[in-house]
């Protein structure tokens, strides 16, 4: 009834299947941040798996239902944009400025407050809520990518370039902060 490769074929996709299942259940167990049940894209499941290894999580909550998240010494709530009077990337221009000469700045600081908005995005995606953290989120990582340039890091994913990350900064940017968008354009002008 069935020859020896149909089987092989259907143990394999069995097998296949069987191994693919835990991935998922183990994304959900290792990320304390995850705390809602929407699937996420899997760019970002792929960063919460990242995230995972170093992020803590305390008691409180900080937006929606998502902790209070920490590493290296920082928590969320310490450069937290949602309890801000400033407009999302006011506050990210403000609080997330580089230093003269660019390549000065720390970029350990600047990672781990982007490490913070990643796993607090994260969290915020699993239960479908209100992404506004997505400008302060980019333009830190737009702030990262030109820290490494000034300090001669190679960055070899097209994704996280500056000009690239230029764009996410500019389109997500909401109505009241498209007049801020000169002042970031010209940061990208600026990597030395």
């Amino acid at each position: 009834m069935y020859t020896s490769k149909t089987l092989l074929a259907l143990v394999a996709a069995l097998a296949i299947g069987a191994t693919a299942a835990p991935t998922t259940l183990d994304r959900r167990q290792n990320g304390c941040f995850i705390v809602g049940t929407t699937t996420l894209p899997q760019e970002t499941a792929d960063s919460a798996d990242v995230l995972a290894k170093t992020v803590t999580c305390g008691n409180t909550k900080t937006i929606g239902n998502v902790p209070d998240v920490s590493t290296n010494g920082v928590s969320f709530s310490d450069i937290d944009f949602s309890k801000s009077s400033s407009t999302p990337l006011q506050f990210a221009l403000d609080k997330f400025a580089t230093a003269t000469p660019l390549a000065s700045t720390d970029l350990a600081a600047f990672q781990t407050n982007l490490d913070l908005y990643g796993a607090t995005e994260v969290g915020i995606r699993s239960e479908g809520g209100n992404l506004a953290i997505k400008e302060p989120k980019f333009f830190l990582a737009f702030q990262v990518a030109r820290i490494k340039t000034a300090q001669g890091i190679p960055i070899t994913n097209p994704g996280q370039t500056v000009e690239h990350l230029l764009g996410k900064v500019q389109k997500n940017a909401g109505r009241a902060d498209q007049a801020l968008l000169p002042q970031v354009e010209a940061l990208a002008k600026q990597l030395s």
